[in-house]
């Protein structure tokens, strides 16, 4: 028992930990105050002529073929989903997953205020699948998530309405015991 339990603590204090520093550290993007075309150009002239074009392609890409999903925004959610994955009463591994919620155009907040009921749908769908056995084996394999993602897509869409337009997992890692 103890050999299961010291892992899993390990675990929590590694994700508390970080979840600390990163609050210390302020927790903002790696580029909020930061001009990238100003680290850009003194990498190289060159290598910032050849960025210049490689980003105005971009953007003439962009421009003359939107996406499906143009009209998007993707809300982060705060927290990872830690997911016990127990067989014969023991838990013999865990799921750590990230989750990115596809949302309508300036429903950000709309998640945000929704978001204990968000987590509580979502990990009602990760620990169901996890009971059924989805997170074993080759768990990352195409068919083998598609039924997650639907899930996770329709739990979005039961607490959100029709502004969730899908669930994208961003990060997904099993450590085993």
């Amino acid at each position: 028992m103890l050999r299961i339990l010291i892992p899993f603590v390990f675990l929590l204090a590694g994700l508390g930990g970080g979840v600390a520093a990163g609050l210390m550290l302020g927790g903002g993007d790696a580029s909020d105050g930061v001009d990238e075309a100003a680290l850009e150009a003194e990498a190289s002239p060159a290598e910032a002529e050849e960025g210049d074009d490689d980003a105005e392609a971009a953007e003439e890409t962009e421009e003359n073929a939107p996406g499906p999903n143009a009209d998007r925004e993707y809300v982060r959610l705060n927290n990872q989903f830690i997911v016990p994955i127990v067989r014969h009463g023991t838990v013999r591994s865990m799921a750590v997953l990230s989750l990115t919620v596809e949302v309508a155009p300036g429903q950000n907040e709309a998640v945000y205020q929704r978001e204990p009921r968000l987590r509580d749908a979502f990990l009602r769908v990760l620990f169901a699948h996890a009971n059924a056995g989805g997170f074993d084996g080759s768990f990352t394999a195409s068919e083998a998530m598609l039924p997650l993602r639907e899930a996770l897509r329709e739990a979005a869409v039961g607490v959100l309405g029709e502004i969730a337009s899908d669930v994208l997992i961003v990060d997904i890692v099993r450590q085993d015991a």
